[in-house]
Protein backbone atom coordinates (compact mmCIF):
# COMPACT_ATOMS: atom_id res chain seq x y z
CA UNK A 1 0.00 0.00 0.00
CA UNK A 2 0.67 3.78 -0.49
CA UNK A 3 2.94 5.29 2.37
CA UNK A 4 3.27 8.83 1.67
CA UNK A 5 1.62 11.85 3.14
CA UNK A 6 -1.69 12.81 1.15
CA UNK A 7 -1.41 15.98 -0.06
CA UNK A 8 -3.54 19.16 0.02
CA UNK A 9 -3.96 19.12 -4.07
CA UNK A 10 -6.27 16.88 -5.52
CA UNK A 11 -4.92 14.39 -8.12
CA UNK A 12 -5.96 13.33 -11.24
CA UNK A 13 -5.64 9.70 -12.64
CA UNK A 14 -6.36 8.69 -16.15
CA UNK A 15 -7.41 5.23 -15.18
CA UNK A 16 -8.29 3.60 -19.40
CA UNK A 17 -6.07 1.12 -20.47
CA UNK A 18 -2.90 1.72 -23.17
CA UNK A 19 -4.20 2.16 -26.48
CA UNK A 20 -7.41 4.30 -25.81
CA UNK A 21 -5.92 7.56 -26.13
CA UNK A 22 -3.66 7.85 -22.93
CA UNK A 23 -1.15 10.20 -24.56
CA UNK A 24 -3.78 12.49 -25.77
CA UNK A 25 -4.69 13.03 -22.34
CA UNK A 26 -1.91 13.08 -20.56
CA UNK A 27 -1.26 16.10 -23.30
CA UNK A 28 -4.66 17.78 -22.80
CA UNK A 29 -3.89 17.87 -18.71
CA UNK A 30 -0.13 19.46 -19.47
CA UNK A 31 -2.18 22.10 -21.09
CA UNK A 32 -4.71 22.57 -18.06
CA UNK A 33 -1.45 23.06 -16.28
CA UNK A 34 -0.76 19.73 -14.82
CA UNK A 35 2.23 18.13 -14.11
CA UNK A 36 1.65 14.74 -15.69
CA UNK A 37 3.65 11.60 -15.27
CA UNK A 38 3.14 8.39 -17.59
CA UNK A 39 3.82 4.80 -17.61
CA UNK A 40 6.51 3.42 -15.32
CA UNK A 41 8.72 0.07 -14.60
CA UNK A 42 7.51 -1.22 -18.13
CA UNK A 43 10.18 -4.00 -18.20
CA UNK A 44 10.43 -4.15 -14.06
CA UNK A 45 10.83 -7.90 -13.59
CA UNK A 46 10.15 -6.96 -9.45
CA UNK A 47 6.90 -4.97 -10.83
CA UNK A 48 4.41 -6.77 -8.93
CA UNK A 49 6.53 -6.51 -5.54
CA UNK A 50 7.66 -2.56 -6.39
CA UNK A 51 4.82 -1.07 -8.03
CA UNK A 52 3.05 0.75 -5.05
CA UNK A 53 6.40 1.96 -3.77
CA UNK A 54 7.28 3.52 -6.97
CA UNK A 55 3.78 5.19 -7.73
CA UNK A 56 4.19 6.32 -4.12
CA UNK A 57 7.20 8.35 -5.07
CA UNK A 58 5.66 9.46 -8.36
CA UNK A 59 2.16 10.06 -6.78
CA UNK A 60 4.40 12.91 -4.39
CA UNK A 61 5.88 14.42 -7.78
CA UNK A 62 3.12 14.53 -9.69
CA UNK A 63 -0.63 15.84 -10.41
CA UNK A 64 -1.77 13.92 -12.88
CA UNK A 65 -1.14 10.53 -14.09
CA UNK A 66 -1.93 8.34 -17.17
CA UNK A 67 -0.95 4.90 -19.05
CA UNK A 68 -0.15 1.80 -17.41
CA UNK A 69 -0.13 1.16 -14.41
CA UNK A 70 -1.94 3.89 -13.09
CA UNK A 71 -5.49 2.13 -14.46
CA UNK A 72 -5.11 -0.97 -12.19
CA UNK A 73 -4.15 0.96 -9.13
CA UNK A 74 -7.14 2.96 -8.77
CA UNK A 75 -8.93 1.36 -5.83
CA UNK A 76 -5.56 1.91 -3.55
CA UNK A 77 -5.12 5.22 -5.08
CA UNK A 78 -8.61 6.29 -3.90
CA UNK A 79 -8.47 5.07 -0.79
CA UNK A 80 -4.90 6.98 -0.28
CA UNK A 81 -5.67 10.28 -1.73
CA UNK A 82 -9.67 10.75 -1.35
CA UNK A 83 -10.95 13.72 -3.04
CA UNK A 84 -9.24 12.84 -6.22
CA UNK A 85 -10.32 12.38 -9.52
CA UNK A 86 -10.80 9.59 -12.22
CA UNK A 87 -10.85 9.47 -15.87
CA UNK A 88 -11.77 6.63 -17.73
CA UNK A 89 -10.53 6.78 -21.53
CA UNK A 90 -12.62 3.66 -23.38
CA UNK A 91 -12.38 2.77 -26.69
CA UNK A 92 -14.59 0.49 -29.13
CA UNK A 93 -13.25 -3.28 -28.36
CA UNK A 94 -12.42 -4.35 -32.00
CA UNK A 95 -10.23 -1.03 -32.29
CA UNK A 96 -8.78 -1.57 -29.00
CA UNK A 97 -7.80 -4.97 -29.33
CA UNK A 98 -6.55 -4.47 -33.62
CA UNK A 99 -4.46 -1.14 -31.98
CA UNK A 100 -2.94 -3.12 -29.61
CA UNK A 101 -1.89 -6.13 -31.76
CA UNK A 102 -0.69 -3.70 -33.83
CA UNK A 103 1.50 -2.13 -31.45
CA UNK A 104 2.75 -4.57 -29.39
CA UNK A 105 2.28 -7.89 -31.70
CA UNK A 106 4.74 -11.07 -30.04
CA UNK A 107 6.42 -8.70 -28.02
CA UNK A 108 6.71 -9.28 -24.38
CA UNK A 109 6.74 -6.82 -21.31
CA UNK A 110 6.60 -7.55 -17.37
CA UNK A 111 3.85 -4.70 -17.06
CA UNK A 112 1.30 -6.55 -19.59
CA UNK A 113 2.19 -10.09 -18.07
CA UNK A 114 1.29 -8.64 -14.77
CA UNK A 115 -1.90 -7.26 -16.70
CA UNK A 116 -3.00 -9.51 -18.41
CA UNK A 117 -1.17 -12.74 -17.32
CA UNK A 118 0.61 -13.24 -20.71
CA UNK A 119 3.13 -10.52 -21.85
CA UNK A 120 2.16 -10.05 -25.88
CA UNK A 121 -0.87 -9.74 -27.33
CA UNK A 122 -0.91 -11.61 -30.60
CA UNK A 123 -2.39 -15.30 -30.18
CA UNK A 124 -3.90 -14.03 -27.01
CA UNK A 125 -6.92 -11.50 -28.07
CA UNK A 126 -9.34 -13.16 -26.13
CA UNK A 127 -7.84 -12.98 -22.90
CA UNK A 128 -6.42 -9.05 -23.37
CA UNK A 129 -10.47 -8.56 -24.42
CA UNK A 130 -11.82 -10.12 -21.20
CA UNK A 131 -9.34 -7.97 -19.09
CA UNK A 132 -10.06 -4.71 -21.24
CA UNK A 133 -13.80 -5.37 -20.50
CA UNK A 134 -13.50 -6.57 -17.32
CA UNK A 135 -11.49 -3.27 -16.17
CA UNK A 136 -13.81 -0.91 -17.77
CA UNK A 137 -16.77 -2.68 -15.95
CA UNK A 138 -15.51 -2.92 -12.64
CA UNK A 139 -14.16 0.88 -12.64
CA UNK A 140 -17.90 2.08 -13.18
CA UNK A 141 -18.96 -0.50 -10.69
CA UNK A 142 -16.37 0.84 -8.68
CA UNK A 143 -17.66 4.75 -8.80
CA UNK A 144 -21.35 3.93 -9.54
CA UNK A 145 -22.74 6.17 -6.64
CA UNK A 146 -19.76 8.66 -7.19
CA UNK A 147 -20.75 11.00 -10.22
CA UNK A 148 -18.41 13.44 -9.90
CA UNK A 149 -15.29 11.78 -8.81
CA UNK A 150 -15.63 9.28 -12.25
CA UNK A 151 -15.70 11.04 -15.44
CA UNK A 152 -16.06 7.91 -18.60
CA UNK A 153 -14.89 9.42 -22.09
CA UNK A 154 -14.17 8.58 -25.66
CA UNK A 155 -11.73 10.24 -27.25
CA UNK A 156 -13.75 10.48 -30.72
CA UNK A 157 -16.42 12.63 -28.91
CA UNK A 158 -16.98 16.16 -29.56
CA UNK A 159 -16.52 18.89 -26.91
CA UNK A 160 -13.88 16.85 -25.17
CA UNK A 161 -13.04 20.15 -23.34
CA UNK A 162 -16.77 20.96 -22.50
CA UNK A 163 -16.50 17.24 -20.68
CA UNK A 164 -13.13 17.47 -19.16
CA UNK A 165 -13.01 21.22 -18.26
CA UNK A 166 -16.29 21.61 -15.58
CA UNK A 167 -15.07 17.89 -14.02
CA UNK A 168 -11.84 19.44 -12.94
CA UNK A 169 -13.21 22.84 -12.19
CA UNK A 170 -10.56 23.98 -14.59
CA UNK A 171 -11.28 26.70 -17.76
CA UNK A 172 -11.52 25.89 -21.58
CA UNK A 173 -8.64 26.54 -22.96
CA UNK A 174 -8.70 28.32 -26.05
CA UNK A 175 -6.69 25.38 -27.91
CA UNK A 176 -7.78 22.57 -29.83
CA UNK A 177 -8.12 19.46 -27.91
CA UNK A 178 -4.63 17.21 -28.87
CA UNK A 179 -5.36 13.72 -30.33
CA UNK A 180 -1.35 12.63 -30.52
CA UNK A 181 -1.45 9.62 -32.19
CA UNK A 182 -4.12 10.61 -34.82
CA UNK A 183 -1.32 13.60 -35.39
CA UNK A 184 1.77 10.71 -35.48
CA UNK A 185 -0.85 8.68 -37.75
CA UNK A 186 -1.31 11.41 -40.36
CA UNK A 187 2.23 12.19 -40.32
CA UNK A 188 3.20 8.94 -40.79
CA UNK A 189 0.97 8.50 -43.86
CA UNK A 190 1.93 11.53 -45.66
CA UNK A 191 5.30 10.16 -45.06
CA UNK A 192 4.47 6.93 -46.56
CA UNK A 193 2.58 8.51 -49.21
CA UNK A 194 5.83 11.15 -50.36
CA UNK A 195 8.17 8.15 -50.39
CA UNK A 196 5.57 5.95 -52.74
CA UNK A 197 5.58 9.33 -54.39
CA UNK A 198 9.65 9.34 -54.99
CA UNK A 199 9.80 5.90 -56.23
CA UNK A 200 7.26 5.84 -58.65
CA UNK A 201 8.93 9.23 -59.95
CA UNK A 202 12.39 7.04 -59.84
CA UNK A 203 10.69 4.56 -61.52
CA UNK A 204 9.34 6.91 -64.28
CA UNK A 205 12.56 8.61 -65.11
CA UNK A 206 14.58 5.37 -65.00
CA UNK A 207 12.01 3.83 -67.74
Amino acid sequence: MFTSQEKSVAKVFGIGFHKTGTKSLGKALEILGYRVCGSFSIHNPNLEEQVHQIADTLVAKYDAFQDNPWPVLYQELDRKYPGSKFILIIRPVDSWINSIVSHFGSRNTHMREWIYGVGHPKGNEKIYIERYERHNAEVIEYFKDRPNDLLVLQLNQDNLWEKICPFLEKEIPHVEFPHVNKKQNKKLARAVKNIKKNLQSFSDISQ
